[in-house]
């Protein structure tokens, strides 16, 4: 038979043992949130689960659990091989730990395929997350990085990440660059991924002396920063980072490539538009139609968003900090190594 885990367990266990985990509910549910890191491999597609639940409600429990088990006689040697081939030890979960999960269990075992269930299911670990954050406390300084759009902040704090730094790439975590066209190309997360995410990224450096993240605003595209966070952002150490406009400009067209996004690129603009001089407005209108970016990046850095900054950032005029100056995004990065202490210690 089967043996539960708590979702608490889950990244040691993933850790120690190669724990691979699957979240067996249907397709759309995977897409909506899941356990990160997890495979998709559904017990019922959309369809059929739609088909059970209209069964449950207009008919009976009975009648949809016999309508499950057709289902399931059909499609389970092509599911017990999708188990089979992956390597390691697994762990299965649906929704709440229920029907979905319990039968995958039992089949697998059956048929000589260990596995375990996650407890709960994914609202049991949701709730793990959400609780877990709520109390959360960062004990360790908190570096951050602040500098006007298209400084390249992101870029730097992943170059660093790569090289061993304990950095929080927030932006990365949300799936959103921050700003107005900050989705252009990306896909970004929810809430819930979001959490998950994080609190994997803070659990992953819990041993390190300091972190390292970007001056977000609360929000980044569909996510709000926890509270603790946002403290301890304000808190600093804070490093200003400055960077040529022609230096931002290229940044940007080389990040977003607006050639490749030109209606989402209007779309984003008609939301700022009325907040830019008329003329102006107007201007970086007719380039963005006209397809030069160029222009219309730097007019939008001047014009838009170096103010907004400007005003955004007049909470820490009082608070000390380092100013950054570097030529370009490459040259930042290694006078930020040359601030920061080194991560091995």
């Amino acid at each position: 038979m089967f043996q539960d885990v708590l979702p608490e367990d889950l990244r040691e266990m993933r850790a120690s043992r190669g724990l691979v985990l699957v979240d067996v509910r249907s397709p759309s549910e995977f897409e909506e949130a899941t356990i990160p890191g997890s495979l998709n491999i559904p017990l019922f597609d959309d369809a059929e689960r739609a088909e059970i639940g209209t069964i449950y409600k207009q008919e009976s429990p009975d009648a949809a659990k016999q309508r499950g088990l057709e289902i399931v006689s059909a499609k389970l040697p092509a599911f017990i091989r999708s188990f089979a081939d992956l390597p390691g030890k697994k762990a299965v979960f649906c929704w709440r730990g229920g029907m979905r999960s319990k039968t995958t269990a039992t089949v697998l075992s059956l048929m000589g395929i260990h596995a375990y269930r996650i407890a709960g299911g994914y609202r049991a670990y949701r709730r793990w997350v959400v609780e877990t954050l709520e109390t959360y406390e960062i004990r360790v300084p908190v570096y951050v990085l602040h500098g006007n759009t298209g400084t390249g902040k992101t870029s730097i704090l992943r170059a660093l990440k790569q090289q061993g730094y304990p950095v929080l790439d927030l932006e990365g975590l949300a799936a959103h660059r921050g700003s107005i066209f900050g989705q252009i190309g990306l896909r970004g997360h929810n809430q819930k991924t979001f959490d998950s995410l994080l609190l994997e990224e803070l659990i992953r450096y819990e041993g390190a002396s300091y972190l390292i993240i970007e001056a977000e605003s609360r929000r980044i595209g569909k996510v709000v920063l926890p509270d603790f966070l946002i403290r301890k952002k304000e808190e600093g150490p804070h490093i200003w980072l400055e960077i040529p406009m022609g230096e931002r400009v290229r940044y940007i067209l080389e990040d977003y490539r607006p050639w490749k996004h030109r209606e989402a690129c209007m779309a984003a603009f008609s939301h700022i538009k009325s907040r830019i001089h008329t003329p102006i407005a107007r201007e970086i209108e007719d380039c963005l139609k006209t397809e030069r970016y160029e222009i219309a990046v730097e007019m939008l850095l001047k014009h838009y968003y170096d103010p907004r900054y400007a005003y955004s950032s007049e909470g820490y005029e009082s608070e000390p900090g380092t100013v950054l100056r570097a030529q370009t995004v490459e040259e930042a990065v290694q006078n930020m190594k040359r601030l920061l202490p080194d991560p091995k210690r």
